[in-house]
């Protein structure tokens, strides 16, 4: 199909100027992906990106340069809010041997995210739960060496749901563009509330677009207090 050779091609170049290593398999599992992702689009909202340049471009490869800042393989991995499984299952993809779980609070994606890893042949662990709610229990809770998210809350709020899910000593990873400096400075104090500092700030462009985006590393250095995260509605009213 020349879509599938297209979407092979795009993922191909791009993964190379990346610098990124590919399995034998990926290619053929990114087109399963491309065509599960268009047909459940028509049933529920999972992404208003469509096409194949797009999400090979702006899904695909935007999630795969993640493996440009740490090495996944035998990490245990989460991905709070999860939606369509980006950045976390095409990470995946390149790297089966992480451990992977996808949160999000819609259960019709969550739906998707467990049919979807089983098209592909994946090992996940999809839990339908608020990311507030999930990370205050014991076996969620300080369990993962890296939490990524490219939800679109700014970083403070994104810090408080997605740091208590990380270990001492592991990383938070969040996904924004170049021009969120002031979501930087405003998320110090939250960073240092939970438990973090910021190790790394990324900048790359997704191969063969003029859109630049940006990876922000923050370190687990010390256990999250108890008292966070709070109930969402006070989150979004009072951020840290």
């Amino acid at each position: 199909m020349e879509s599938s050779v297209t979407l092979g091609k795009i993922i191909e170049d791009g993964t190379a100027k990346l610098n990124i290593e590919m399995p034998t398999n990926a290619i053929e599992a990114f087109g399963v992906y491309f065509a599960f992702l268009e047909e459940k689009s028509k049933e529920i909202n999972l992404t208003s990106i469509t096409g194949v340049e797009d999400v090979a471009q702006l899904h695909f490869l935007d999630s795969l340069a993640m493996l440009m800042v740490d090495s996944f393989d035998g990490k245990r991995v989460i991905d709070v809010g999860s939606g369509a499984g980006f950045p976390g299952l095409p990470i995946k993809i390149v790297i089966p041997t992480m451990e992977l779980t996808l949160l999000d609070a819609t259960a019709k994606k969550v739906d998707f995210l467990r049919a979807l890893s089983s098209e592909l042949g994946l090992e996940t662990n999809c839990i339908h739960e608020r990311a507030e709610e999930a990370s205050q229990k014991e076996q969620f809770r300080g369990k993962f060496d890296i939490a990524i998210s490219r939800a679109v809350a700014r970083l403070n709020v994104l810090c408080e749901l997605c740091l208590p899910f990380v270990c001492i000593g592991g990383m938070f990873y969040g996904m924004k563009g170049i021009d969120s400096n002031d979501e930087i400075e405003e998320a110090q104090n939250a960073i240092v509330a939970l438990g973090g500092k910021i190790e790394s700030i990324v900048d790359y462009a997704i191969p063969e677009t003029d859109i630049h985006h940006r990876i922000i590393g923050i370190k687990k250095t010390a256990s999250t207090p108890d008292a966070y995260p709070r109930r969402f509605a006070r989150i979004s009213k009072s951020p840290l």
